[in-house]
């Protein structure tokens, strides 16, 4: 089973840019599908964006759109959460997520099986 670690979190300026990495081992990631979450103490986790398994389709959450672009990278096993313009409201700890089961759009947390160990994103002045 793939295992995933995310890098790259960190404390940003508002209107500031990040980009978090997320490394795949143990299987082959052409096969995911991948997607980025994150969660604040206290709430649930949210979807943020999927990337399909050969990187044609995209999708974002409302929040997030026009500013975060996910991308992948099958020959280095690596997903990438390229941050813009950050808000205060963006600060969480971010996830790395995957599941073979199926190719298109899933935002809910239970759709994935694999989850790396988040990374912190602060933004604040």
């Amino acid at each position: 089973q793939v295992q995933l670690v995310e890098s790259g979190g960190g404390l940003v300026h508002p209107e500031g840019s990040l980009t978090l990495s997320c490394a795949a081992s143990g299987g082959t990631l052409n096969v995911y599908l991948m997607a980025w979450f994150r969660q604040d103490p206290g709430k649930e986790r949210e979807f943020v964006a999927a990337i399909s398994r050969r990187g044609v389709s995209t999708y974002y959450a409302d929040s997030v759109k026009g500013r975060f672009t996910i991308s992948r990278d099958n020959a280095k096993n690596t997903v990438y959460l390229q941050m813009n313009s950050l808000k205060p409201e963006d600060t969480a700890v971010y996830y790395c997520a995957a599941d073979r089961r199926w190719d298109g759009y899933r935002s809910t947390a239970s759709s994935y099986n694999y989850w790396g160990q988040g990374t912190q994103v602060t933004v604040s002045s």
